[in-house]
C-alpha cells in the first residue's frame, strides 16, 4: 500500500485506472461532482474500488460539508446547512445547537453510507476570523474556539453514529488565511500568542481519527514553508502542543498555494512528517508519478489509518433519515 488518496476521472472506472489502482493499491480514494450521477450508480462505483483489494474499511472519502461545499447535489440528495446554521442557533441555544449538530452529522453519515462512503472530510475546525478570507466564510463553527470544538465534537460524534468517520480540518488552522489557498499560498503574520485561539478546538478535538493539514505559511512558527510542508510545524505544532496523533492527511496537493510537481509535492509532505498525500484529480500522469516516488506506508502510518477506520461501529438504517432531519429542521428552527 502506499500512503496516497486518489481522485478518479469520472462515473466508472476506466480500464487504465482499475490496473494502476490494483498495481499501486492506494490507501484510499475520493470522491468528486465529476464521480456522481444517483445512488445506483455511486453505490456501484464504490463497491468496485471496494472490489480492488477487498478491503471493507476502505477509505472512501468526500467533502459533503453541506451549504456551498457538497458534491452529492440536489435533487438526488437533499441540501444541508452550512456551519454558520449552528452557529447561529448557538447564539440563542447552545445545548440545542450541539444537539442540532449531532443530528445533522448522524443524518448525512445516513446518506453517505447508503452508496458506501466511509469518510466525510468535516468538521471545519477553522476560527472565523474578521477580514479572512471567504474560502472558509459561512463554513465556518463560529469565531469563538471552545465553540467551534463543542460543534465540532458533536459533528465527529454524529458522523461515527452514523457509520462514517470524520476528519478535522485545516489543522492548525486556515481561518486567519487573507487569501485563498486554492489560488494563492496564504501567509500568516500572526503571532504565537494570538495562534493560540486557533489551535484551541484542534487541541480539543486532539483524539479525532483523522485530520487534514492547511497549505498556509505561519510566519511565528515556520516561515519558509506552509504547515503541509513543515517539518517543524507538523512535529512541534499538531504532534506535541496541540497532541493530535491520529492519521495526519494533506489538503489536495493539486492547490495553486504550493509549488513544484505534484509528485514532488507528494514527497515532501509525507518527509515533513504527514501520513497520506491526497491527490484529488484524478490525472494519471501525477498519479502515476506519486506512486513511483512514495515508498510504501509505514508502519506507523498504517496503524493510524487502520484504528480510524476501525472506529466505524455499523451503519444506520436509511429509514432513519427522514427522522433525524425533521429532528434538526425543528432546533434550528429556533433562531
Amino acid at each position: 500500500m502506499i500512503p496516497a488518496i486518489f481522485g478518479l476521472s469520472g462515473l466508472t472506472l476506466t480500464d487504465d485506472e482499475r490496473a494502476f489502482f490494483r498495481d499501486s493499491d492506494p490507501a484510499g480514494y475520493i470522491l468528486f461532482g465529476r464521480n456522481i450521477e444517483n445512488r445506483a450508480q455511486l453505490r456501484r462505483l464504490t463497491d468496485d474500488l471496494r472490489s480492488l483489494d477487498g478491503r471493507a474499511n476502505l477509505p472512501i472519502l468526500i467533502d459533503q460539508e453541506g451549504g456551498r461545499v457538497a458534491r452529492m447535489k440536489s435533487p438526488e440528495w437533499p441540501d444541508f446547512p452550512s456551519g454558520a446554521a449552528f452557529d447561529a442557533l448557538y447564539e440563542r441555544a447552545p445545548a440545542s445547537a450541539i444537539e442540532a449538530a449531532r443530528l445533522n452529522a448522524m443524518a448525512l453519515a445516513t446518506m453517505l453510507a447508503e452508496v458506501g462512503i466511509t469518510v466525510d472530510c468535516l468538521p471545519l475546525l477553522d476560527v472565523r476570523q474578521p477580514g479572512a478570507s471567504d474560502v472558509i466564510g459561512d463554513r465556518a463553527l463560529g469565531s469563538e474556539p471552545m465553540r467551534v470544538a463543542a460543534l465540532g465534537r458533536a459533528i465527529l460524534s454524529g458522523l461515527q453514529d452514523g457509520g462514517v468517520v470524520g476528519i478535522v480540518k485545516h489543522i492548525p488552522g486556515h481561518g486567519r488565511a487573507l487569501l485563498d489557498s486554492h489560488e494563492e499560498l496564504p501567509v500568516v503574520a500572526a503571532s504565537d500568542r494570538e495562534l493560540q485561539s486557533d489551535l484551541a478546538p484542534f487541541a480539543a478535538l486532539r483524539d479525532a481519527a483523522m485530520a487534514m493539514t492547511c497549505h498556509v505559511v505561519f510566519n511565528a512558527w515556520d516561515p519558509e514553508r506552509p504547515a503541509t510542508l513543515s517539518p517543524l510545524i507538523i512535529d512541534s505544532v499538531i504532534r506535541r502542543r496541540i497532541g493530535f496523533h491520529g492519521l495526519l492527511m494533506t489538503d489536495d496537493l493539486d492547490m495553486k498555494a504550493l509549488s513544484g510537481d505534484v509528485p514532488g509535492r507528494a514527497a515532501a509532505a509525507i518527509a515533513a512528517g504527514c501520513d497520506i498525500a491526497l491527490n484529488c484529480w484524478g490525472r494519471m500522469d501525477d498519479m502515476i508519478g506519486i506512486a513511483k516516488t512514495l515508498d510504501p506506508i509505514g508502519e506507523t502510518a498504517r496503524s493510524r489509518l487502520d484504528g480510524a477506520m476501525e472506529r466505524i461501529a455499523g451503519t444506520r438504517d436509511a429509514r432513519e433519515f427522514a427522522m433525524l432531519v425533521d429532528q434538526r429542521d425543528a432546533l434550528l428552527a429556533m433562531a
